[in-house]
């Protein structure tokens, strides 16, 4: 059953947020990732670590990370609001190789009554001089939270260890028999606050598709990702959810993959594209 926030009476919202968000059983994307805000945690600074399961073959750090741990939505925050992301757009400088946490500093470039602007620069949190990647993007709200919010306790530290399983294994991203890569119908881990998928395994699941298709293209997985473009195109609702891509290459060396996500519960309607740049190391 799913559970859209909207509905639910103002004495019961940040009861029934802790336990969609913050729950077990609840959204998996911010606790299993590890990701701690100023806003929802009371932290002085917005922080993610980065652990193994989070790096490509290459080595590295993955572009479905980056955008989690920005999860660009216009400038809008579930303190005060029920945001939901319409654009991503990521644009990575350095791999990230040797770093241990990120941190986000944010700015909001224009925040509206119903829509917003922002963006992120995603830096090495031991050496903030280095800036890892720059995220865009853009959001709308979908109505107002009430007053009463109480910062969430913190997620739990998953340590970095051999053995992890991969991000796609953990949303229930699986590949089918025909190579088509599938996310399981809708359920509360995969959930948004709206009661519709989730920005966090949309990332995975399309990075998932993307990487495979530049891979083969390449002949090799050492190549890195360079950009990353997402659009939320509808709410997802049903499911299963599943990724259909083509790649394209030219004369710069690069290797461009198309993307798009569709609920195939809900009549093959496409919740999401994607476009992903890769090039050869």
């Amino acid at each position: 059953m799913t559970t859209d926030l909207r509905d639910v009476p103002a004495e019961e919202y940040w009861q029934r947020f802790n336990a969609m968000v913050n729950g077990d059983g609840g959204l998996l994307t911010y606790r299993y990732l590890g990701r701690k805000t100023a806003m929802l945690h009371g932290r002085p600074h917005d922080t993610m670590r980065i652990r193994r399961d989070m790096r490509s073959g290459s080595g590295a750090i993955m572009a479905a990370p980056l955008a989690i741990a920005s999860a660009e939505a216009g400038g809008f925050s579930d303190v005060d609001s029920i945001p939901a992301p319409v654009t991503a757009a990521l644009h990575i400088i350095d791999d990230g190789l040797g770093v241990t946490e990120i941190a986000m500093r944010r700015t909001p470039i224009h925040v509206g009554r119903t829509m917003g602007f922002s963006m992120c620069e995603i830096v090495d949190a031991a050496e903030p001089e280095r800036v890892l990647a720059i995220s865009y993007g853009t959001g709308i709200r979908l109505a107002d939270a009430p007053a009463g919010f109480e910062p969430l306790d913190l997620p739990p530290d998953i340590e970095d260890r051999p053995g992890l399983p991969p991000l796609t294994q953990v949303f229930g991203a699986t590949r089918r028999p025909d190579g088509v890569w599938e996310l399981p119908a809708m359920t509360p881990e995969n959930m948004s606050t709206s009661g519709s998928l989730h920005l966090g395994p949309t990332h995975v699941v399309l990075e998932a598709a993307a990487t495979e298709l530049a891979e083969r293209e390449a002949g090799t997985n050492a190549i890195r990702i360079e950009d990353w473009t997402v659009m939320f195109v509808a709410r997802g609702t049903d499911g299963p959810f599943v990724v259909d891509g083509s790649v394209s290459t030219g004369g710069y060396g690069r290797i461009a993959c198309s993307l798009s996500l569709r609920d195939q519960g809900r009549g093959n309607r496409t919740v999401a594209t994607a476009v992903a740049m890769y090039r050869p190391i």
